[in-house]
């Protein structure tokens, strides 16, 4: 396949092409990966915050097992992901008590806003 470069801005009448190969990308290599982790210890964020960097993991992080092990190091863990999270632009949230998703840049978790509860004063205001 050839694009025709001076006909399309009618710069002269010689043919000059430029081919294509449309078939030497590799549509595997771009594809979206949503990838499992199970945070079982600090250490293992090493590979989490890794698949994140390539920026094209979604990552569903499983807290329970150091959830229960150690709140104090999962705090650590957490607030490390969500650091490389921020640089990378995309977004962080928790769904239910023990799963995390992490995205990159071209993902948006949508995170809904709960009516404010109105306070028994505001009535008589």
């Amino acid at each position: 396949m050839g694009l025709n470069f001076k006909r399309m801005f009618g710069k002269g009448e010689e043919d000059e092409y430029v081919e294509i190969d449309l078939d030497s990308a590799k549509p595997e290599e771009n594809k979206v990966i949503v990838k499992p982790f199970v945070l079982r210890d600090y250490e293992g964020m090493d590979e989490i915050l890794n698949s994140l960097r390539t920026g094209y993991t979604i990552a569903v992080i499983d807290i329970k097992p150091l959830k229960t092990k150690d709140i104090i190091e999962l705090k650590r863990a957490i607030s490390k992901i969500k650091k490389t999270v921020d640089a990378l632009d995309g977004t962080i949230a928790g769904f239910g008590d023990n799963i995390i998703l992490a995205t990159p840049q071209f993902a948006h978790i949508h995170k809904p806003t709960l009516p404010q509860k109105k306070n028994k004063t505001d009535y008589f205001r």
